[in-house]
């Protein structure tokens, strides 16, 4: 299970300036990126084997100590969740670059996540909310700055540095693959709130590593990149005060009419997908009216299709931890030597197939070189991988329609089908859109990129809540011929589309 980026993050990597010694202390590598490497691991045991159990515990009834809340607004709450953590990578890069410095901001971050995790453990409906708050907040100052620190270990043109990431990387997916055996077995086989606490617990675990071996990181991290100027001082604490201050009285009306009855959370978790799509229409619209050459203007198009082509993606995938995991709680025999496994189990499936491909993919794209596919061709083949993974749970869906319990190989065979489209998507966008953007709006174009991330997860929490309104067939197929339909039309589209990236592949 991979997060949408070279090393994971939510945002991009800031350019570290050349680290002051050549360090070769770790197998030719600086000693420092073995303390983020567990950093990170920790911090995604906690995010993963949290958001295993999340859907769960939500739609368990009081009796079996969950919250007993219905599908439709377990899936809102789980949409929203995931879908802030990547948005909130935005505001926790900017406050790195402005005020915190990246190392101080993975303390805080951490510092808030075990809170978050700590808190959720708590019984109760306030508690449970403002947990969900803290590990939002304290993953939007973690992901983006502990990749930039990696990126700060290494000189620019260090050619160490892509090995560096892929080591790191391996960290993200081996928290992801432990958390949700740990934290789904706590939760689902003794108590709950034992799940969200040992998500707390890895937390801490990586706070302590980072802590006490935080002097091997050297320079990484340590200063923001502000400049003392009076006037630039005076505008970094404007936008503070105003962004936290709208944002601030912008919950609470949420909240007020949430708890009044005025409005329910899932119609809340709508109309914030239709802003984020707003917002992204609004920004491309304002790119464009930008003045740009012809070369310019035509990747700038390649990049629109690819965001909407990774928003569909995203908006599948991430229905892992939403839908397919209700399937794998209510209709998966779960029999193993004679006890039944936890459903949150099947989550770590996915990271466990991210650890196998992206060594068979490395090899592979080195293999065929300049034969690979195209860039958007990738992407086309991404979405038909997607859309066969869904097909794949139509057929286990007509099972169960016919009072059948399925075996686990289906999720499985899915959850095989979703990452062998991760591989040809998720590491080739972020390669693509640094290549396409126009170097004037990289940076921002990258941390727009997000938004797809974003928007995708939203969908995601959403479609799960038409889990009991909706056939299982009709629900899992609607994905499917969705996939497939934007598989099919970017895969038709190829040719043309080549001709607006021009000498760009």
């Amino acid at each position: 299970m991979s997060d949408p980026s070279p090393a994971g993050t939510g945002a991009p990597a800031v350019e570290p300036s050349a680290p002051p010694v050549y360090d070769t202390r770790l197998a030719g590598h600086p000693v420092g990126l073995l303390v983020l490497f567990f950093t990170e691991l920790w911090e995604r045991f906690s995010y993963y084997g949290m958001r295993g159990i999340l859907i769960l515990y939500l739609v368990a009834t009081v009796q079996d100590g969950g919250l007993g809340v219905d599908v439709a607004t377990a899936g809102a709450i789980y949409g929203l969740y995931t879908s802030m953590v990547y948005l909130t990578g935005l505001p926790g890069g900017w406050l790195a670059d402005r005020v915190l410095g990246q190392r101080r901001a993975v303390l805080f971050g951490g510092i808030l996540i075990a809170a978050g995790h700590f808190t959720l453990a708590l019984q109760s409906l306030v508690t449970f909310y403002t947990g969900l708050a803290l590990i939002v907040a304290g993953t939007g100052l973690l992901k983006p700055n502990i990749s930039a620190m990696v990126g700060q270990m290494y000189a620019p043109d260090d050619d160490r540095r892509d090995a560096g990431f892929t080591f790191f990387y391996m960290g993200i997916n081996f928290g992801a693959l432990l958390g949700p055996l740990a934290c789904g077995y706590l939760g689902e086989k003794i108590e709950w709130h034992y799940g969200f606490g040992a998500a707390g617990v890895g937390m801490v675990l990586g706070l302590i590593i980072y802590t006490l071996f935080g002097r091997v990181l050297g320079h990484a991290g340590l200063a923001p990149a502000r400049t003392e100027d009076p006037e630039d001082i005076r505008r970094t604490r404007k936008t503070m005060f105003l962004g936290g201050g709208a944002i601030g009285v912008a919950a609470l009306a949420v909240v007020s009419l949430v708890a009044g009855g005025v409005v329910s959370l899932v119609a809340v978790v709508q109309s914030f997908g239709l802003v984020l799509l707003l917002v992204s229409v609004a920004f491309f619209v304002s790119l464009f009216s930008q003045s740009w050459t012809r070369d310019q203007r035509n990747r700038l198009i390649v990049i629109v299709v690819l965001f909407l082509a990774a928003t569909i993606f995203w908006g599948g995938y991430e229905q892992a931890g939403s839908s397919l995991t209700l399937f794998a709680k209510d209709f998966t025999n779960r029999m193993w030597g004679g006890e039944e496994f936890p459903a949150s189990w099947f989550q770590s499936v996915p990271a466990f197939y991210v650890l196998v491909l992206s060594i068979v993919f490395t090899i592979l794209w080195t293999v065929l070189g300049r034969r690979q596919p195209s860039s958007v061709a990738k992407f086309a083949l991404g979405l038909l991988f997607l859309g066969a993974g869904f097909g794949v749970m139509i057929l286990a869906a007509i099972r169960v329609a016919h009072g059948e319990m399925v075996g686990p190989g289906w999720l499985l065979v899915t959850y095989l089908l979703h990452v062998i489209g991760e591989m040809c998507l998720s590491p080739i966008g972020l390669s693509a859109v640094t290549k396409l953007a126009p170097k004037r709006v990289t940076s921002t174009m990258m941390g727009v990129w997000f938004l797809a991330s974003s928007i995708g997860s939203l969908i995601a929490g959403l479609a799960a809540g038409f889990y009991e309104s909706l056939p299982l067939p009709w629900l899992f197929g609607s994905s499917a011929a969705v996939a497939i339909a934007a598989g099919l039309v970017l895969g038709v589209s190829v040719p043309w589309i080549r001709k607006l990236m021009g000498n760009v592949h």
